[in-house]
C-alpha cells in the first residue's frame, strides 16, 4: 500500500519518509493527513503497518524518517539491546531538527487537506510538543510518550487526546495523572490492564483490547478534527 519517499527539510536535510495512501483514491478525496511518529526503532515494519492503517481508513498517512539525522535507514525490532540502541540514537537528536523534519511530513501530508499528527513512545512526546510547536496541525494524538513529563508546562494550540497505558513506567501512572491535570484542555484515556508499548503486536507488552479501543477513539479524534 504504502512506498518510500524523499522529504528535504527547511534546513535542507533530506530525510525517507514511508508514505500510505488511500487505497484505489487520490489525495484530493482522501479524509485528510496523518503525521505518523516512530518509536525509537525507525520506520520499522510496525510503524508502516500503523501508517497503512490509517490509509485503510481514508487517510494519507506519513511517517518521517526521524533518526536518518544521525543513522539513515535506522530500523530495528524490540529486544533489550535495541531498546538501548534506540536510545542512544534519540539522544543524540536535538528539538530544533526534529520539528523541522515533523514540519516537512506535515507539508506532505497537506496535499490531502488538513492533517493531524500521532506519536508512539518516543514519537507520542513529539506529538506533544508539536500540537504546542509545530504550525498547520488541525489536532495531535500522543501515545505513552515517555518525556512527556518533562514539557508538561507546554501549551497545545489544537486539540490534542492522549493514550496512556496504567501499567506504565515512563511516563508512570501518577505522571500521566499530572499532565492530566495540569492540562483539562486536553483529552486523556487511561487504558487499565496495559503498559508502554500496548499499541504495538510485535512487543511482550501489547494489549489487544486496550490497542483496538485506542484506535478507535484515535480515529473517531481524527474524523472530528482532521476529517
Amino acid at each position: 500500500m504504502g512506498r518510500m519517499i524523499e522529504l528535504t527539510a527547511s534546513d535542507g536535510h533530506k530525510l525517507s519518509a514511508y508514505r500510505a495512501d488511500p487505497p484505489g483514491a487520490n489525495a484530493a478525496k482522501a479524509r485528510g493527513g496523518i503525521v505518523v511518529i516512530q518509536e525509537i526503532f525507525g520506520v520499522n515494519s510496525h510503524v508502516r503497518a500503523v501508517a497503512d492503517g490509517f490509509a485503510a481508513d481514508g487517510y494519507l498517512a506519513v511517517a518521517p524518517a526521524m533518526f536518518d539525522r544521525v543513522q539513515r535507514g535506522y530500523e530495528t525490532g524490540y529486544s533489550q539491546p535495541e531498546i538501548e540502541a534506540g536510545r542512544a540514537i534519540m539522544q543524540k537528536l536535538d528539538w530544533k531538527n526534529t520539528f523541522a523534519d515533523v514540519e516537512a511530513a506535515v507539508a506532505e501530508a497537506r496535499s490531502a487537506g488538513k492533517v493531524g499528527i500521532v506519536g508512539y513512545c518516543w514519537g507520542g512526546t513529539v506529538a506533544w510538543r508539536a500540537a504546542a510547536l509545530t504550525p498547520g496541525l488541525a489536532c495531535s494524538v500522543p501515545y505513552y510518550g515517555g518525556g512527556m513529563p518533562n514539557f508538561i508546562n507546554e501549551k497545545p494550540r489544537i486539540p490534542v487526546m492522549a493514550n496512556f497505558g496504567e501499567k506504565d513506567q515512563s511516563p508512570t501512572l501518577e505522571q500521566a495523572k499530572a499532565i492530566a491535570a495540569a492540562h483539562p484542555e486536553i483529552t486523556t484515556h487511561f487504558y487499565k490492564d496495559a503498559g508502554h508499548g500496548f499499541n504495538c503486536d510485535q512487543r511482550a507488552s501489547y494489549n489487544a483490547a486496550a490497542s483496538r479501543q485506542a484506535r478507535e477513539r484515535t480515529l473517531e479524534f481524527f474524523r472530528k478534527h482532521v476529517g
